[in-house]
């Protein structure tokens, strides 16, 4: 197990620094960030020279990468070029809000796509697998923001019976939650029926059924026990994936998430707050991937770590 850590743990370094290097060269691709401070006036060229080695945008570029990398291992990405706050202050302002926003995203996906997978493959063939296969199909096909936009518009603007933006309480959440989940809840319903028709014919299956347990007892307790295995990956990673990819739901529902944090500085080109959100994000999301695979073992016990299962 040691060695696996080991292992997963030099991986996870290797990928944080391909991310920070894609990001920092990526983002001064955008334009220089002086140009948008003075963008209302006609400033003099020292005044120019003097704001950017307040900011230290006259520094080499790998001087500043420099910069950048150490403040990765110690969590400190500067401060903003606008306001001056500090940028890990920032991100944890924002942080609770993403990650309640994903939470109920998943959450919504999970109630819906559970039933909905299962009942699909028990059912194989039937009118209620056909209903379930459609109703995947139109999840998947939804736009986020058009089912966002027509959330507000009903339950919001119509009906008055939730509020359409800010985060303020549960009643605030439901509506952006509902929309991240019923688009992951088309996905994950055909990646749980799918799974469990793989299962469901299995040898011990068989086995099962003949010491007398109930048909239900024998679906749940052992058919989707193993199906479980991709449901978790593809969720542990969707929960990371949230994190960074809730920025249009964000802006829909006016959600002060991460997402809208780093879309504003993008505006700004306010470059320490984009690499610091974003590669903040990253770390999450690859820390979400070891913990998925290290889960692997608990759910399975025929998985050993390192020893031909995941690594």
């Amino acid at each position: 197990m040691i060695a696996y850590l080991t292992r997963r743990l030099f991986h996870t370094v290797l990928v944080v620094l391909a991310i920070s290097v894609i990001i920092f060269f990526s983002i001064r691709l955008t334009g220089d960030p002086v140009s948008v401070m003075f963008s209302a006036g006609e400033p003099s060229k020292e005044a120019i020279a003097e704001v950017r080695t307040a900011l230290g945008l006259d520094k080499p570029l790998y001087v500043q990468y420099g910069i950048f990398l150490k403040g990765i291992v110690t969590l400190d990405f500067g401060e903003s070029f606008r306001s001056g706050t500090p940028v890990i202050g920032l991100i944890f302002e924002r942080l609770g809000a993403t990650l309640v926003l994903a939470l109920g995203g998943i959450i919504v996906a999970v109630l819906i796509a559970f039933p909905v997978g299962i009942i699909s493959a028990v059912k194989r063939g039937t009118p209620v697998d056909f209903f379930g296969r459609i109703f995947s199909l139109i999840g998947i096909s939804f736009p986020n923001f058009w089912l966002g936009i027509m959330l507000i518009l009903i339950f919001a603007v119509n009906l008055k019976w939730l509020p359409s933006s800010g985060f303020d309480g549960l009643s605030s959440l439901i509506l952006p939650s509902i929309t991240l989940g019923m688009i992951l809840s088309g996905i994950l319903a055909r990646l749980i029926r799918s799974s469990m028709l793989e299962v469901m014919n299995q040898q011990y299956m068989s086995t099962a059924r003949s010491k007398g347990i109930s048909e239900w007892s024998v679906i749940i307790k052992h058919g989707f026990r193993n199906a479980l295995l991709p449901t978790i990956t593809f969720l542990g990673l969707q929960f990371g994936s949230l994190l960074g990819g809730t920025v249009i739901v964000e802006q829909v529902f006016s959600w002060p998430g991460i997402g809208r944090l780093i879309i504003d500085a993008i505006n700004q080109r306010d470059y320490p707050v984009i690499q610091g959100g974003v590669i903040f994000l990253a770390i999450i999301m690859v820390v979400v991937n070891l913990i998925v695979d290290l889960s692997y073992t608990l759910i399975d016990p025929r998985i050993k770590a390192g020893r031909g299962g995941k690594s």
